[in-house]
C-alpha cells in the first residue's frame, strides 16, 4: 500500500489542537483519572499504519483534531521487534488517549473488517505495548486483576511471554479481542491501571526505542525524529562505513538461518539492516565443513546481524545436549 503522508506525520499537530468537547462514553472515567497525562502504544501492521495517516497526513490529523491526542506513528521500517509491525503512540490526557483509540479502531473496522451482512458485531484483536514492570498491576496476585477486567469488559485479554530473544526489549504484548465495544471498555480498565504506574508514564519520553535494539542504530527522538545514535555518543564515520565479515556456519545449521521460505535470513536483514549472503551448498570456508555466511553493512549492522545469526544456531545447540 502506498505509504503517502508518512513523512507528514512528524508535522501533523501536536497536543496543541483544539480540543473538542468530550463525548461522553458508555462508562465515564472517573473524575479525578480524566486529565491525568498519560499515553498508549499499539501495533500496526503497515496497511493499518497507510489507513491511519490518509493521503497526505489527512486522517491522521483529522484523528487529533477530534480527539485532543497527539498521535504518533514509527516510520514504515521502524518495527515492534520479532513483528513486522510499526508502533503508535497516542498522548494526552486519559479521555483524549481514549477517544483517538476509539477513532483509530472505528477506522480500521471499517477498513478491513467490513460487515458481511451478520447481525453480530466484527471482532478483531489490538495488541498494546506494555513495559514488563507494569504487566504485573494488570495481572494481580495469582491472576486476579486480569481476570475481573475480562468479567467486566467481556473482552478475551492475554500477555505475551517476555522475549528473551531480544536482549534489552523491556516490553510485552498485552492482546485484546473482542467487538469494539468490549475492546474499548477493557482498554479504559487497563489505561486506568497504567495510569496510576509511575514507571509507566515514564515509558512515553522516548516513544520508539526498539531501533536501538536491532535497527542499525536508528532511534526516535521524543518529538519522533529519526536520529542516529550510538550511546549518547554521535556516531562515528568508521561505525556508519559499510564493511563485510564472513563466518561460518555448520552446513546443518544453514537450514535454521535461512528459514522456511528464506524467512528467518529475511527477518535478520531486516532487523539489522545488513545484507546477509550464505555460500552456495558445497562451498565450504577453507579447511573446514562450514558454509560461508557473508554480512555486508555498517559495523553496528554487522554486529547485531551476528549476534542474531549464533543465537540462533547456539538454541539449536542446547536443545540437543
Amino acid at each position: 500500500m502506498a505509504m503517502e503522508g508518512d513523512e507528514s506525520v512528524n508535522n501533523a499537530p501536536s497536543s496543541e489542537v483544539q480540543q473538542n468537547e468530550s463525548s461522553p462514553r458508555k462508562s465515564p472515567t472517573p473524575p479525578d483519572n480524566e486529565e491525568k497525562a498519560t499515553h498508549l502504544k499499539f501495533l500496526l501492521s503497515n496497511a493499518e499504519a497507510g489507513t491511519i495517516i490518509g493521503k497526505g497526513g489527512s486522517t491522521i490529523n483529522d484523528i487529533q483534531s477530534q480527539s485532543g491526542a497527539r498521535v504518533q506513528l514509527s516510520r514504515n521500517y521502524e518495527y515492534f521487534p520479532g513483528t513486522s509491525d510499526r508502533i503508535i503512540m497516542v498522548s494526552g490526557s486519559v479521555d483524549d488517549v481514549l477517544k483517538a483509540v476509539d477513532l483509530v479502531l472505528s477506522k480500521l473496522l471499517d477498513e478491513f473488517y467490513a460487515e458481511d451482512g451478520g447481525e453480530n458485531d466484527p471482532e478483531s484483536k489490538i495488541r498494546l505495548v506494555v513495559p514488563n514492570s507494569s504487566c504485573g498491576g494488570i495481572i494481580g496476585k495469582g491472576g486476579a486483576i486480569i481476570r475481573s477486567l475480562i468479567e467486566d469488559s467481556r473482552a478475551g485479554i492475554k500477555i505475551s511471554p517476555q522475549d528473551n530473544y531480544y536482549p534489552g526489549l523491556h516490553d510485552r504484548l498485552v492482546i485484546v479481542t473482542g467487538t469494539l465495544g468490549e475492546q474499548m471498555r477493557a482498554i479504559e480498565l487497563i489505561l486506568l491501571k497504567l495510569v496510576e504506574d509511575q514507571y509507566y508514564q515514564q515509558s512515553a519520553n522516548v516513544p520508539f526505542p526498539y531501533a536501538a535494539l536491532v535497527y542499525n542504530g536508528m532511534n526516535y527522538a521524543p518529538n519522533g525524529v529519526g536520529v542516529k545514535y550510538q550511546g549518547n555518543r554521535p556516531p562515528n564515520k568508521q561505525e556508519e562505513r559499510s564493511s563485510s565479515v564472513t563466518i561460518g556456519i555448520a552446513d546443518e545449521h544453514v537450514g535454521l538461518v535461512v528459514g522456511r521460505g528464506g524467512r528467518s535470513i529475511m527477518e535478520i536483514s531486516q532487523l539489522s539492516g545488513a545484507r546477509v549472503k550464505i555460500s552456495d551448498r558445497g562451498d565450504f570456508m577453507s579447511g573446514t565443513s562450514n558454509r560461508k555466511v557473508t554480512i555486508t553493512g555498517s559495523q553496528r549492522a554487522i554486529r547485531v546481524a551476528e549476534s542474531m545469526i549464533l543465537q540462533k544456531v547456539a538454541s539449536v545447540a542446547e536443545s540437543t545436549e
